[in-house]
């Protein structure tokens, strides 16, 4: 493909293609991505600009109107709008660009394969550091307002977030009536476009995000017959407050599953079936089908960039690195789904590496991986490097698939060797997270084989 010339200067890699190029770009305009770009604009790191699909930016708490946001990271309680307004403003006022309605559609070669990854010709000794001058360049192709651009970087943050799994995705069968909803399109209905969503609901699941879809319910005027959750109890954190003040007064239906959607043109019931066997219907004109998450991972898998099997995000190092030299990785892509303030807290630690990357051009050669035994799921980061960096907030955060057993203690091992044991403080919920420290991680041997944590 030829390129031409515009009067500014700036080239157009083929017909109607205009040609940028950036210090850092960020993808997805959400807490992480927005504090990151604070970060680094504030440091000096040069040209910085965010893009986000979304005509406005802000992420998920951009139509999550309750409170609590806010309370850890900047010690005072904000709704979901101010909280995104905040980011907004801080990102701006440090100097980074922010670009909505900007679809990143693809890569311009993968950075996870022909030149982005630290192995190869550019390989340190013992999978050791190396300077990653050699790789291909950080290209993406983006169509928005001004139509079709290919952003050249220097470096790269995918803060893309994360979604729950839609009715279809959840293979529950029945016919396709209107009333079904996610939290999120739930919640854009009801405070974006002041939708009537219903009169009478089911919410399916029973994790925090399905009590935040209870109270949207309920501000809408919606009668909620019952929450479902095919776990044994509820996964709300107590500490919120926000499940003890719902919870007394709604129907939990536990250890129960949807079987069906019933109705033609209008949801009229759901089919349940209970751990028992026993089946029953619930009339009802909508339902919610709440968590579930799973990373927006696609443009990660577009340029080749690995993914961990757990996670199903871009695996990554503790320094947020993935194995694209110049590409990182935060926020719920990495962990759906942890709170805003975790994925803010994450987008401003991320700043450093960026910054470090940028100045010596140097990642990390081979790493270990990190992987969990049944029943946990996941655990994230899930690779190190064993003379990097701890973590962030010194641990690492995992999710366990099941009650089935209690889980007392987690213990982590490498090729069968003890490398450390900690009994848990606090009962393992599905849904929720745990965490391990991570001062294990200095008698990790570099040339060694997986490192595992499983169930003490």
């Amino acid at each position: 493909m030829s390129a031409t010339t515009n009067r500014d200067g700036s080239t157009v890699p083929g017909p109607g293609r205009r040609a940028r190029t950036v210090d850092v770009l960020v993808i997805g305009a959400g807490p992480a991505g927005l504090a990151a770009a604070a970060r680094l604009a504030a440091a000096g790191a040069g040209a910085v600009e965010v893009v986000d699909r979304e005509e406005q930016a802000g992420g998920v708490p951009r139509h999550c109107f309750h409170s609590g946001f806010g309370l850890r990271e900047l010690r005072r309680p904000m709704s979901g709008p101010a909280y995104a307004r905040h980011w907004c403003d801080l990102a701006t006022g440090a100097g980074a660009a922010l670009r909505t309605g900007v679809s990143v559609t693809g890569w311009s070669g993968q950075p996870g394969r022909d030149g982005g990854t630290a192995q190869g010709r550019n390989a340190g000794p013992a999978g050791g550091p190396v300077r990653a001058e050699g790789r291909g360049p950080l290209v993406v192709d983006t169509t928005g307002p001004d139509g079709l651009e290919r952003v050249t970087a220097g470096a790269v943050v995918l803060a893309t977030g994360a979604r729950e799994r839609p009715r279809s995705a959840r293979l529950v069968p029945g016919t396709r009536p209107a009333g079904v909803f996610t939290t999120g399109e739930l919640q854009q209905a009801v405070h974006l476009h002041h939708q009537r969503v219903g009169l009478r609901a089911v919410v399916v699941g029973a994790e925090p995000v399905g009590y935040s879809a209870v109270r949207t319910l309920r501000g809408a005027g919606v009668e909620v017959a019952a929450m479902v959750t095919d776990q044994p109890r509820h996964q709300s954190s107590w500490a919120s407050g926000l499940g003890a003040r719902l919870h007394h007064r709604l129907p939990l239906l536990t250890g129960t599953t949807v079987t069906a959607l019933l109705g033609r043109g209008r949801l009229s019931g759901v089919a349940l079936r209970h751990a028992d066997g026993r089946t029953t219907t619930v009339a009802c004109d909508t339902v919610v089908f709440t968590g579930d998450w799973i990373p927006d991972h696609e443009l990660a898998r577009l340029g080749g960039i690995a993914l961990d099997r757990g996670t199903r995000g871009p695996a990554v190092d503790t320094a947020f690195r993935t194995a694209a030299a110049g590409v990182f990785a935060v926020g719920n892509l990495l962990h759906a789904v942890e709170p805003a303030g975790t994925a803010a807290r994450e987008g401003r630690l991320v700043a450093g590496p960026v910054l470090r990357y940028l100045a010596d051009g140097v990642w990390p050669g081979g790493q270990v991986p990190v992987e969990v035994d049944a029943p946990l799921r996941w655990v994230a980061p899930n690779r190190i490097d064993p003379r990097g960096p701890r973590p962030p907030l010194g641990r690492f955060t995992l999710r366990t698939a099941g009650t089935a057993r209690r889980l007392s203690a987690l213990v982590v091992t490498q090729d069968g060797r003890l490398l450390h044991r900690e009994r848990l403080r606090r009962a393992a919920v599905p849904n929720r997270p745990l965490y391990a420290s991570a001062d294990w991680m200095d008698r990790v041997r570099p040339d060694g084989g997986p490192v595992v944590i499983s169930a003490g």
